[in-house]
């Protein structure tokens, strides 16, 4: 038997590296060493083949197993929350529909855990700065936190006033229209994740109770005034938050990395920046996350916030002189500087998100209890303990189950960030809340952080448009062009227009599809149970 490299010599021949010949004849072959011809083995194509389509349909059923596993595991979980409900409970007449409603609302956690945490630890994903396994991780750990240590333990029955208590008196009706709400916007937020949109999970529910107002006592049920606050919001919010963004982003740039001195400039300016950070988010968490623990008003928050900023401008200045010592004067080492600073803003925007967000979401499921247990309609009810533990931890296992196709979304599909353009969006998302709250507009923390992102992709198109010399434009535009075989277009895409359009497009209708699942399903559990 012969080894060694082979090449062809004629149609049945082969020659070795050392010289040797292999002979083939009928698919069998021959080798031959100093003129004695020996036998090979054949090979066995036939085994070889079927051993490929073993290990094919191996690789294929390892895939589907992986494909069933997440939502087997959060079909698990909304089992257990039932079975939490009627632990708590017990198996009576009039907890039926309050164990329902739980799994309901778990259905409804998983999904916000899915879509709407993404908006907080996305950017940094994006930027490199965390790890998806790590954004996962950091984003339960402080959802829950703030759920359960800050969540309101009080919740407008009717998501804010948006539907007048007294018009659905019956607490029959009421239940079936929080249940019709629950449902559809768990439904719609699900859908929402599956195409791929973040949306905002507040005004799903509230397209779900408006949709049910309306079919359980009519129009006239509706706050209009109200509502029209919500509308005039999907265009504030990312409008606010992409403009303070880019804002941000333009200062550092113009301060700090376009600098000739890049390292005197980042010791100069970062210390503030990161200050900054601490004071918005003590004044956000002050002023939306902490309304269980304390009530503090918005002037005191401030307060609060400016002592933050001093505090860690004084503690991080020579923090920073430290870490750029020795270092590159390189756009690189500046942004460097910012991943510590961002991957504590995921943490923060997660534990406000927890805190404000989850009570809102689990309102209906709070007053389905309320309304069975007691008998009556209230506008305000108290959120039980175990409602709040379904929500809490419904959102980690939606997260961790489902969140990284969001969370990708976010952090790379719509442009490419940076540590410095992601941090500016995280500071975006804090001072735009507290602008609103100054202002009484009613926001989205998911509109503000993915305006955020859109704003820092829009900024980098037109700064790149107006400071590149005219030449390299000319050249970019006929790349540009020819992608589409069309003079049109016109310069750099920063921004992936499509996602724009889809995630505008969701936003526009997650009120009014919300409101008309609603409506039809209440009118399908209210028939049902008449």
């Amino acid at each position: 038997m012969t080894t060694g490299n082979f090449t062809a010599q004629g149609p049945n021949t082969l020659v070795s590296s050392n010289g040797n010949h292999l002979l083939s004849s009928q698919h069998q072959l021959y080798a031959t060493k100093d003129g004695i011809m020996v036998k090979q083995p054949r090979p066995n194509r036939t085994l070889d083949r079927d051993l490929r389509s073993r290990v094919s349909l191996e690789q294929a059923a390892s895939a589907t197993r992986r494909q069933y596993l997440a939502p087997s595991l959060g079909f698990a979980f909304i089992l257990v929350a039932g079975l939490i409900a009627s632990l708590v409970l017990g198996w009576n007449s009039e907890s039926y529909i309050i164990i329902a409603a739980s799994a309901v609302g778990a259905y409804m956690a998983l999904n916000i855990g899915a879509n709407d945490v993404a908006n907080n630890v996305g950017p940094a994903v994006g930027a490199n700065a965390l790890s998806m396994f790590g954004a996962l991780i950091i984003a339960a750990v402080f959802e829950s936190a703030g759920a359960l240590l800050a969540g309101g333990d009080v919740v407008g029955t009717i998501s804010k006033g948006i539907i007048d208590p007294s018009a659905v008196g019956d607490p029959q009706v009421f239940i079936w229209a929080m249940f019709a709400a629950l449902i559809s916007a768990a439904v719609w937020v699900n859908l929402a994740t599956w195409i791929g949109a973040p949306v905002s999970t507040t005004h799903s529910v509230v397209g779900g109770v408006v949709g049910a107002g309306i079919a359980a006592a009519g129009m006239a049920a509706v706050n209009w005034p109200k509502m029209g606050q919500i509308a005039a919001s999907w265009v504030v919010s990312p409008m606010l938050g992409g403009l303070i963004a880019a804002l941000f982003l333009w200062f550092i740039k113009s301060q700090v990395s376009d600098k000739p001195d890049k390292i005197a400039a980042a010791r100069r300016w970062v210390p503030v920046l990161i200050g900054i950070m601490a004071g918005a988010f003590s004044t956000y968490l002050a002023v939306k996350g902490l309304k269980k623990i304390v009530k503090i008003d918005l002037e005191m928050a401030l307060l609060i916030g400016a002592g933050a900023f001093v505090l860690v401008y004084l503690a991080t200045k020579p923090m920073i002189f430290k870490m750029s010592e020795g270092k590159e004067n390189t756009k690189k080492t500046v942004r460097g500087l910012f991943k510590i600073p961002l991957i504590f803003a995921a943490a923060l925007l997660s534990f406000a998100h927890g805190a404000n967000d989850v009570a809102n979401a689990i309102g209906p499921l709070a007053a389905i209890v309320h309304t069975a247990e007691a008998g009556e309609v209230l506008s305000k009810v108290t959120i039980p303990i175990w409602v709040m533990v379904v929500g809490a931890f419904g959102i980690s296992f939606g997260l961790l189950l489902f969140g990284p196709k969001l969370i990708r979304m976010v952090g790379e599909q719509i442009t490419k960030l940076n540590p410095l353009r992601a941090y500016c969006v995280a500071l975006s998302a804090a001072i735009t809340v507290i602008i609103a709250s100054w202002l009484g507009l009613p926001v989205s923390s998911t509109h503000i952080a993915v305006g955020a992102v859109f704003g820092v992709g829009f900024f980098r198109e037109a700064h790149w448009r107006f400071t590149t010399n005219k030449k390299a434009v000319a050249e970019v535009m006929i790349d540009e062009a020819s992608k589409t075989g069309t003079p049109k277009r016109k310069h750099r895409k920063l921004v992936r227009r499509s996602h724009l359009m889809t995630i505008v497009a969701a936003w526009i209708i997650t009120v009014p599809v919300a409101a008309l699942i609603s409506g039809i399903l209440f009118v399908i559990l209210s028939s049902i149970a008449g």
